[in-house]
């Protein structure tokens, strides 16, 4: 099948999806979609909860697998739409909807790109296409639940919109929930220690240290206090002020070492929500950074979290589409996007698979 009427269909099915709700955990309406666009092309599919998967006709478990995945769920729209967010329009190049974006034109491409390669014999890989659930708030019932029901993966293209260009590494994730602690009193008298004071001079610290290594491809570690919370009326001494810490990661360091060294250098009392969502690098000798190299493709570091953080196998964040419109109002992506899309992936596949 050309290039052009695997995209045509992509582009159907992706104004199928933005057509049906899908925000996190919301997702089964958008897997039988999914599920019907690869069965009816006489696809053997699999399911799990909102995940939906297939792995290539000819699979041989002697051979070395490469995982393609995109995310199926959306965030809610925001409160600067000017369209219906569930209306698929097109104007010009343009096709406007909520994850039309992020990532539906990533998981359509890829969904594309797998059923060109589904029935080729002889391949020197198999191919693992997984259309699933709850990467935009970080859920274990998407992704992570379901790798462990796939092959061992040798390594994986995560579909995010990168315009194409490929994203060697990603910043890892770290939430940190942290308590100052003071001595409650009565504000009109000198008495009691204020936990916001004592907040404050940690919030500092974490506001001006610079870890010393820096990443070639993804710059520094990046510490943000996002939300604070103190107080009980106006005449009162805090006993207790409680912030919340975000912390962006660089193959630089471990999440363990980030986290230690920060206990060690605030006052407050610190806990880690998880440590799942962990810093990626992909090497640029591997042949698929290679293959795009030869098709004049860039490589750079990407500052936003992934699914691809979940992946313990060499990965490489690409797709059609740009970040920066991803959770914007009245998002969109160019059906041209999706065209030079479904082309790369294919072409780049073929320099490693075939």
């Amino acid at each position: 099948m050309d290039y052009k009427t695997l995209s045509n269909g992509a582009i159907e099915l992706l104004k199928l999806l933005i057509s049906t709700q899908s925000f996190s955990g919301e997702e089964g309406k958008v897997a039988d979609l999914m599920n019907h666009y690869l069965t009816s092309r006489g696809i053997k599919t699999q399911r799990y909860l909102n995940n939906v998967w297939a792995v290539n006709e000819d699979f041989d478990p002697k051979k070395p697998t490469v995982l393609l995945n995109s995310h199926l769920d959306t965030v809610r729209p925001n409160t600067g739409y000017t369209r219906n967010p569930f209306e698929p329009t097109v104007e010009g190049d343009k096709l406007f909807g909520l994850g039309s974006n992020d990532a539906g034109g990533c998981l359509v491409s890829l969904a594309a790109t797998f059923t060109h390669f589904y029935h080729q014999q002889g391949m020197k890989y198999n191919i693992v296409f997984a259309a699933t659930a709850e990467e935009e708030n970080s859920g274990k019932n998407g992704l992570e639940c379901v790798l462990p029901l796939l092959p061992p993966i040798d390594f994986a293209i995560v579909g995010e919109p990168t315009q194409m260009h490929l994203a060697v590494a990603e910043k890892g994730l770290m939430v940190l929930d942290c308590v100052a602690h003071g001595k409650s009193g009565h504000a009109a008298r000198n008495e009691g220690v204020n936990a916001i004071f004592k907040a404050i001079e940690d919030i500092s610290w974490l506001n001006t240290y610079r870890f010393p290594v820096v990443s070639d491809y993804l710059g520094e570690v990046k510490m943000s206090v996002t939300m604070i919370n103190a107080g009980t009326q106006h005449n009162v001494v805090p006993d207790r002020c409680s912030f919340v810490v975000d912390v962006r990661l660089t193959d630089a360091y471990s999440l363990e070492e980030v986290f230690e060294f920060i206990k060690q250098n605030i006052k407050s009392d610190v806990t880690c929500r998880s440590m799942r969502l962990r810093p990626s690098k992909i090497e640029v000798s591997h042949p698929i950074v290679q293959a795009g190299l030869a098709l004049g493709r860039t490589t750079y570091g990407s500052p936003t979290t992934s699914d691809q953080a979940l992946v313990d196998s060499p990965s490489l964040k690409l797709g059609p589409g740009d970040s920066a419109r991803s959770h914007t109002a009245d998002e969109f992506v160019h059906l041209s996007e999706i065209h030079e899309g479904v082309e790369l992936y294919i072409k780049m596949l073929e320099k490693v698979i075939l």
